[in-house]
């Protein structure tokens, strides 16, 4: 675990917090992985809560820093992404409870992917005039950046980028377009659609 270093500050003026990852005190036990009716391990009921509480203070008070989340059910702890801030990481701390939380270091929030996402999603047409198809947009829950589904990613990224600027957070995947998918019935088989999938 590594401090902020001195009295950097970040846009706002507010102590960036740790950086490099940290994880809440109710880590320090192990837990036995719960399972279901299935033998599938599932969240336990108070991971569950402490999870819906950072996600919805994440989404709202903390909407500049938070990313994203994810539960790591085999080791029975929730992880969550953010951009450095002091404010966040105390609201964790209070949130997690007795339970296992890592925090790990974003790149981007998931307001500010949220809009690259839409921003690319508004000129798919655009780049299909243009000879690029593009099958899927969606912002990674990690902070990453927001992936594009491509054919060609060389291509892709050196027209987005020219015009998008070479610092858009976007992440280029190789992707095929959507196979037809057969019906049970006898008749004819159906393209399923690939929708953008949605931030955080």
């Amino acid at each position: 675990m590594t401090g902020a270093c001195g009295d950097e500050t970040g846009a706002e003026g507010a102590e960036p917090g740790l950086t490099g990852g940290w994880s809440t005190a109710g880590c320090e036990f192990s837990r036995v992985p719960q399972t279901g009716t299935s033998s599938m391990p599932v969240t336990p009921p108070e991971l569950d809560a402490a999870m819906a509480r950072i996600d919805r203070a994440g989404r709202t008070d903390h909407a500049d820093s938070f990313a994203g989340l994810e539960v790591d059910q085999e080791r029975v702890r929730a992880i969550v992404y953010r951009v450095p801030s002091a404010t966040f990481d105390d609201f964790i701390r209070q949130a997690a409870e007795n339970t296992c939380i890592t925090v790990r270091d974003a790149a981007h929030a998931a307001t500010e992917l949220a809009t690259w996402q839409d921003r690319v999603v508004a000129d798919l047409q655009t780049w299909t005039k243009q000879g690029l198809r593009i099958f899927t947009v969606g912002a990674r829950h990690d902070g990453a950046g927001v992936e594009v589904g491509v054919q060609d990613p060389t291509q892709a990224k050196d027209q987005l980028l020219s015009r998008y600027g070479r610092r858009a957070p976007l992440i280029f995947v190789e992707q095929g377009p959507v196979r037809p998918m057969e019906t049970p019935s006898a008749g004819p088989a159906t393209s399923a659609s690939i929708a953008p999938r949605p931030a955080g």
